[in-house]
């Protein structure tokens, strides 16, 4: 049985929900009950995943255990991201200067946009034709 988690929190990016607990550990980081090599094989996944734990070199501190639902790989990364992020600083608010300087903080609110009436896409317009 594992250890009780010290932080669960919750992190979203477009359409991704995260749940992210952390506990004292060696660095072990599983999600959805998979490796993290499993699940993320991008480095630049992997990479933007655990950012939060590079900024506060707490990588080795704690394991991640992480649930994501909804999204692709791009938003269920940046979902985990900002989860860790805010459980590191559930954990130690003197993290929070230099997560919220490296911009880990903050929501990326940003999403598709949705199609228009008489367009193709959002803002693709059909081609003009004169005659």
């Amino acid at each position: 049985m594992p250890a009780k988690p010290l932080t669960q929190t919750t992190g979203r990016r477009k359409s991704a929900v995260s749940r992210v607990r952390l506990r004292p550990g060696t660095g072990r980081v599983t999600v959805n009950g998979r490796t993290f090599e499993q699940y993320f094989p991008t480095a630049i996944h992997r990479n933007n995943a655990t950012e939060p734990l590079r900024v506060t070199d707490t990588l080795t501190s704690y394991d991640v255990d992480v649930d994501i639902a909804g999204g692709g790989p791009a938003g269920q990364s940046g979902a985990m991201r900002l989860a860790v992020a805010r459980s590191l600083v559930t954990l130690d608010p003197a993290h929070r200067p230099a997560l919220k300087r490296a911009g880990l903080l903050a929501r990326d609110a940003r999403r598709k946009e949705s199609k228009k009436y008489g367009l193709k896409k959002a803002r693709k317009a059909p081609q003009y034709t004169k005659r």
